[in-house]
C-alpha cells in the first residue's frame, strides 16, 4: 500500500477551505482534520478523544493532554502538546457544541454516535476527496505535521518521542524530504 501524501501548505489551506464552505459540519470537520497536521495524531487517536481530554474543570481548553496507553498504537501513554491555533480551534468547536453527547466522545457522527477509528479515517479521506487532493488519506496530517517539524530542524529524536515511535527508523518513514529542505541544508555550509 502506498503511503498517504504530505501535503503542502497551499493543500492544506486548500482542504481547510473547503471543508469549511462545503461540510454539513465545518468546525467538527476541520478541529478532527487540524488534530492530524497540528499535533500529528492517528485517526484512531482523534476518534476515541474524550472532552475531558482537552478541557480542564473550568471547560478552558488545556495546552496539553495525555494519551493513554489504551489509546495509543504503541500502548504507551503520550503527552500530546497543542498549539495555540489547535486550542483556539478548539474552543471555538466547543463553544458550537449545544449539547455534549452522553457517550463524552468530543466527535459524533452525524447520529449522534461516537466515530470509530474507521469511520473517522473514512469520513477525512472523503474531506481530502471533496477538495480534490489527490493521494490524501487520514494519515496525511501526521506525515505532513512530522514532515514540516523536520523541514524546520526539529531533532529526529525529538520527532520520534513526540510521534509515539519506538524506533527512530520508524519516525524517519514518515518525513518527506523535499527541495525547500535541500535549499536550507545547502545554506548551512
Amino acid at each position: 500500500m502506498a503511503q498517504a501524501k504530505t501535503l503542502t501548505k497551499v493543500e492544506l489551506k486548500k482542504i481547510l477551505d473547503v471543508t469549511n464552505s462545503c461540510s454539513r459540519y465545518p468546525l467538527r470537520d476541520t478541529t478532527m482534520l487540524l488534530f492530524t497536521h497540528l499535533c500529528g495524531l492517528r485517526i484512531g487517536e482523534v476518534a476515541a478523544l474524550r472532552f475531558d481530554d482537552i478541557l480542564d474543570a473550568n471547560d478552558t481548553v488545556l495546552d496539553e493532554m495525555t494519551l493513554d496507553a489504551a489509546r495509543t498504537k504503541s500502548k504507551r501513554p503520550r503527552r500530546i502538546f497543542l498549539p495555540k491555533q489547535m486550542q483556539r480551534q478548539l474552543q471555538a468547536y466547543v463553544s458550537s457544541v449545544h449539547k455534549r453527547p452522553q457517550h463524552g466522545y468530543l466527535f459524533s457522527t452525524q447520529k449522534s454516535a461516537r466515530f470509530s477509528a474507521n469511520t473517522a479515517a473514512q469520513h477525512l479521506k472523503q474531506l481530502y476527496d471533496r477538495a480534490g487532493i489527490l493521494g490524501a488519506s487520514s494519515h496525511s496530517g501526521r506525515r505532513t505535521w512530522l514532515t514540516t517539524l523536520s523541514q524546520k530542524g526539529v531533532s529526529v529524536f525529538v520527532l520520534a518521542d513526540m510521534a509515539g515511535h519506538k524506533s527512530l527508523q520508524t519516525t524517519m518513514r514518515y518525513v518527506t524530504v523535499n527541495d525547500e529542505m535541500k535549499r536550507n541544508a545547502a545554506e548551512l555550509i
